[in-house]
């Protein structure tokens, strides 16, 4: 994480904007979709502990375990029936694995398979949330699809829910790219100013916030 932000810093002092967030936009995505696992495994372990559903639950790392070993085969048929048979947040959490896991190689498909979460009224708010901005992250970086990522990634940002300072920090980066600094700043004082945003949060938006007055200096 040091190197990162020591890359930044050097970002910063050479005033490359663009740049940057071709860069790290990659990074953003990584890191919502970690936040996304994150709290969906917390709230699945909130419901499901009383069930004992220990089976699914070993399905599931152990599908997780095959995809970062880079076992794609295994990884995606072991989420595949997790998603199939499990009941609760294992099925929910797998799919939105699996959907994750098509992002580098068809990201329309895996925004359809986010979409397709986001819609479904059966599913727990928090993961419909989750899936809407995953979907969002994605759509920001396809051509024709900038406006709509940007739309729902405002309505995150304008909730009370637990992604609004992810969603945040992305306006902030894509304001940043725009050169529309004084919007960037604005996105990036709202999650220092938010009382429930994590160190994390709060880092990446100071080290943006000094990118923004790096910029806006220069353009003076």
């Amino acid at each position: 994480m040091t190197d990162i932000f020591q890359e930044v810093d050097d970002e910063v002092r050479r005033d490359k904007a663009a740049e940057f967030w071709r860069k790290y936009q990659n990074f953003i995505i990584a890191a919502a979709a970690m936040i996304v696992l994150a709290a969906g495994a917390f709230r699945y372990w909130q419901y499901e502990k009383e069930k004992a559903e220990q089976a699914a639950g070993d399905e599931f790392q152990a599908a997780i375990a095959a995809y970062e070993s880079g076992k794609l085969n295994d990884a995606y048929g072991g989420l595949a029936k997790v998603a199939a048979n499990s009941p609760g947040g294992y099925r929910i959490l797998a799919q939105m694995t699996e959907a994750g896991a098509k992002a580098s190689s068809d990201a329309p498909a895996a925004i359809a398979a986010f979409d397709a979460l986001a819609g479904d009224a059966s599913v727990d708010p928090l993961f419909r949330d989750a899936a809407r901005l995953r979907a969002a992250l994605l759509r920001v970086d396809q051509r024709n699809e900038e406006q709509a990522g940007a739309a729902a990634l405002t309505s995150l940002a304008g909730s009370e829910g637990p992604f609004r300072r992810t969603a945040r920090l992305a306006l902030g980066a894509i304001a940043l790219n725009r050169g529309e600094y004084d919007q960037a700043g604005k996105e990036f004082d709202l999650v220092l100013g938010d009382p429930e945003a994590t160190p994390t949060e709060r880092q990446y938006a100071e080290r943006w916030t000094g990118l923004v007055a790096s910029n806006r200096g220069a353009a003076k």
